[in-house]
């Protein structure tokens, strides 16, 4: 059994957004085999409590508006520190760096496979990366 394709859908979709506020290492997780609750696990971080709201509040937006999907459940808004979106075919992590960093739920998921995103997804991150690493002028 794999990902539905509603789920896929879902994923890339929040994804994208994700990607639009600037979000930082964007993954999705086929865990159908290892879950029956969910179909897909899209995890992402920022920097900051900000962003995480922000990502937050694009990636229920764009879901809203392109699929039609609204959460059954949302946990951690308050804080803004590990924002959790379930949309039952897909559960969103939206984690402050710290929080990605502390509880890796990448090596928790790392023998699920991965669900291609598209190339622009984590353009961002690259950019940042690159603008970081050179002089100014």
């Amino acid at each position: 059994m794999t990902a539905s394709d509603r789920a896929v859908q879902l994923v890339r979709i929040a994804a994208e957004a994700a990607g639009d506020k600037l979000a930082d290492d964007i993954l999705a997780y086929d865990v159908s085999e290892q879950l029956v609750i969910t179909d897909a696990f899209l995890l992402c971080s920022a920097p900051n409590d900000r962003q995480v709201r922000a990502i937050v509040d694009e990636i229920e937006k764009r879901l809203r508006e392109e699929a039609g999907a609204k959460p059954v459940r949302r946990e951690g808004e308050r804080a803004g520190r590990w924002v959790l979106l379930d949309y039952s075919d897909i559960i969103v992590h939206i984690q402050h760096e710290e929080e990605r960093t502390y509880y890796a739920l990448e090596r928790l998921w790392k023998d699920c496979p991965l669900i291609d995103l598209p190339e622009a997804v984590n353009a961002g991150s690259a950019q940042r990366g690159r603008a970081v690493g050179s002089p100014s002028e």
